[in-house]
C-alpha cells in the first residue's frame, strides 16, 4: 500500500441526545475531534495497512454548532504523505439537523451544509 496525497474518506454519524452537554442541546466540541480520529483511521487503513497514531491536532476552529440530532459528514483527506507521517485536513459539516419545532422528533435535511468545524492534523504510521 502507498500512501497517496489526496486520498479522503467521509464518515456520517449521528449525534445522539446523550451527548449533549451545553445548553440548547449543544455537542462539545471534543465529540467531534473525536470522529476526526475515527476518519483519520480509515485513512490510514486504506493508506497504509495500519491504524496510525494521531499525534497532533492544529488550526481546529470550531466554526457553527454542532447540537444533538444533527447528522454529521467528516471528512479527512491526506494532504501530504511523507516517509511515516501524513499531514491531513479535516472538516465535519452538518448536513441534517433536529426541527422540535415540529414535533419530538421531527428533522430536516440542511439544503445546503453547514461547516461546523475544521482542523489540521498529523498522524505517524508504521
Amino acid at each position: 500500500m502507498t500512501a497517496a496525497e489526496g486520498l479522503a474518506v467521509t464518515q456520517r454519524r449521528y449525534v445522539p441526545y446523550s451527548h449533549a452537554h451545553y445548553g440548547g442541546g449543544l455537542a462539545a466540541g471534543a465529540y467531534v475531534l473525536g470522529l476526526f480520529g475515527d476518519a483519520a483511521t480509515e485513512l490510514c487503513i486504506l493508506s497504509d495497512g495500519d491504524e496510525g497514531l494521531l499525534a497532533s491536532y492544529s488550526g481546529v476552529q470550531f466554526r457553527a454548532p454542532v447540537l444533538a440530532g444533527d447528522v454529521l459528514e467528516v471528512t479527512a483527506t491526506m494532504t501530504r504523505a511523507g516517509r511515516r507521517s501524513r499531514d491531513l485536513a479535516f472538516e465535519a459539516r452538518v448536513t441534517c439537523r433536529a426541527d422540535p419545532g415540529r414535533g419530538p422528533s421531527a428533522a430536516v435535511a440542511l439544503a445546503e451544509p453547514v461547516i461546523a468545524v475544521t482542523a489540521a492534523g498529523t498522524v505517524v504510521v508504521r
